[in-house]
């Protein structure tokens, strides 16, 4: 109930505000379980997702960010679960997998945490190894402009979101080398959205 009040108020201030351009939509599964794996540049990305892709998303933050007992409950019936940065959290890779397995979609940002500078860095391993424990394909998008919103420049841009066609990891699971180079994989196709999504502002 929660989820469905904040993307019915997020879609009217994004709509209002930040004109958003949505490209590829037609790649979402209408069901079954998928990680959708995104740039990450603002606070505002995962709201900015969950209004825009056609299906209820699940997220990892931070476990900072459950400390406060009111915020953590609200984070939770947003269907937010924490995760502990900079170590292998089997607590939360449990949580992604169950998540997956009921069918749901699972929402990742492969880099770990924001980009200071807007561009895409380096993926870390966890969502391979998500992928390779669940089967669950994963569909890469990318996010253009989230960082500019209220800078001294642009108060208000316009925001792009990209969806791109599902990929999935076919290599063995306990390889650290073949996780490391598919998570690499899937930020190289997040760039290329990236791109995509830069030159749709240009049209």
């Amino acid at each position: 109930m929660l989820y469905r009040l904040m993307r019915f108020i997020f879609k009217i201030l994004f709509k209002i505000f930040f004109r958003p351009k949505i490209i590829g939509l037609e790649n979402i599964p209408k069901e079954g379980a998928f990680i959708l794996a995104a740039n990450h540049m603002s606070n505002a990305d995962p709201p900015f997702i969950g209004t825009f892709a056609g299906r209820m998303v699940c997220y990892m933050a931070k476990e900072e960010l459950f400390k406060n007992p009111i915020f953590a409950a609200a984070l939770r019936n947003l269907n937010v679960f924490p995760v502990k940065r900079g170590a292998a959290d089997k607590g939360a890779i449990k949580n992604a997998i169950k998540i997956l397995k009921s069918g749901k979609v699972l929402g990742i940002f492969p880099e770990g945490t924001r980009s200071k500078s807007g561009r895409i860095g380096k993926a870390e391993s966890g969502v391979s190894l998500i992928a390779a424990m669940t089967k669950a394909p994963i569909i890469p998008a990318a996010i253009v402009n989230t960082d500019k919103i209220f800078s001294a420049d642009v108060k208000f841009p316009q925001l792009v979101l990209v969806f791109g066609k599902p990929i999935e990891f076919n290599g063995d699971s306990k390889d650290k080398d073949e996780l490391a180079n598919f998570a690499q994989n899937i930020m190289v196709e997040v760039s290329k959205l990236k791109t995509v999504g830069e030159n749709s502002l240009t049209k």
